[in-house]
């Protein structure tokens, strides 16, 4: 359950969950020829690199101590309404603007055991990015690896490409989830073929659920990252614009790719369907066979039955007094037997081909 304020309550209050983790602070500051990485222990530290390196970057793992959260709220001029929704996890993804501060809503989605969706609160200003995050763990290493090494134009960019970068790899997280789910699918599919049961039922309305989560999550992104790429927003450079039109592109794949495997889940349960009406036509067909087969047996075994006295008249079962009646009427219901399997077998009711379905014979 995602965290809310209490209705009613006032505007711009941090009310932090409990059970939320203690923020964890990490900084990241750096300048075309320098750079420097720390862990932050108290909010306070920071200020020393603020206003003294190009980009700073704080990110903020935890969201369980509501006095940090104000302190870095202060330390960085942040609006208390949108602190407020850095709190309350239950935001669409959005863009807001505060003055020359830009909030940024994103949700970054992970797949272990189950889907599990993470609200990533982004703050762009003049010369820092400010990231909150649910919980420790996320998918912006290749982010910090490229500031290090110094990859291509990163630290000759200001925070705009900053937050270009964040947003990027929160979208491209998306994808290799969704392969997952389509690997699951393909899975789902080769077991429906092979021998349908209920418990695959089960895991196909579980998938999508599912993808019905994922679709809340990125589908809002798509207005949000619209915003970004058409809006003058401060800080944010025509070029790096650019490079937010690809993160745009991006993530209306991924909704193509989301709607694809809901359709894919409705086939699923189609062909689930489809299978067992199938397995149970196969199963009604032999016993009709069976039954077919018996039927003639049946007459004749309830004709000899009736043991009508032959002695009392000749036109009662004079077949009783033959020397060799029971054997002639056993390979009687024998022939009839093998002629009836062999009609249905050409007929194709038991395996092989229907006569209709036999491809015809080319003409010379």
């Amino acid at each position: 359950m995602k965290r809310r304020a209490s209705p009613g309550a006032p505007p711009g209050i941090l009310t932090v969950d409990p059970d939320a983790p203690r923020p964890v602070i990490k900084l990241m500051a750096y300048g075309p020829d320098r750079f420097v990485e720390h862990a932050i222990k108290h909010p306070d530290e920071i200020k020393e690199f603020l206003g003294q390196w190009p980009v700073c970057w704080v990110d903020i793992d935890g969201l369980g101590d509501a006095l940090i959260l104000e302190r870095i709220a202060a330390l960085f001029g942040l609006h208390p309404l949108a602190m407020e929704d850095v709190v309350n996890t239950h935001q669409r993804a959005k863009v807001d603007q505060f003055g020359d501060r830009t909030y940024v809503v994103t949700h970054m989605v992970s797949l272990n055991e189950h889907f599990e969706s993470e609200q990533v609160s982004l703050f762009l200003g003049p010369n820092f990015v400010v990231t909150f995050q649910e919980r420790p763990g996320d998918c912006l290493e290749p982010v910090r690896e490229r500031i290090r090494k110094h990859v291509q134009r990163v630290r000759e960019s200001g925070p705009g490409y900053l937050a270009y970068m964040v947003l990027d790899a929160v979208i491209d997280h998306y994808f290799p989830v969704l392969e997952a789910y389509g690997e699951r699918l393909e899975t789902l599919e080769d077991r429906i073929i092979a021998l349908p049961d209920r418990a695959v039922v089960a895991e196909i309305h579980e998938v999508k659920r599912e993808l019905l989560y994922l679709r809340r999550a990125i589908w809002p992104q798509r207005e949000a990252l619209n915003t970004l790429v058409r809006d003058e927003i401060p800080h944010i450079g025509h070029e790096t614009r650019l490079y937010l039109r690809d993160v745009y592109d991006h993530a209306v794949r991924i909704i193509d790719l989301v709607e694809t495997y809901r359709e894919v889940c409705s086939d699923l349960m189609d062909l689930y369907l489809s299978s067992i009406s199938n397995r149970m036509n196969e199963v009604m067909k032999v016993l009709t066979v069976i039954s077919t087969i018996f039927i003639p047996l049946t007459f004749i075994v309830g004709l000899y039955g009736m043991n009508f006295n032959p002695a009392s008249s000749p036109w009662n079962m004079p077949e009783l007094n033959w020397y060799w009646g029971y054997p002639v009427c056993l390979v009687v219901m024998v022939i009839i037997t093998i002629g009836q399997f062999i009609f249905f077998r050409r007929k194709g009711w038991i395996g092989g081909t229907h006569e209709a379905d036999e491809p015809p014979t080319p003409s010379p």
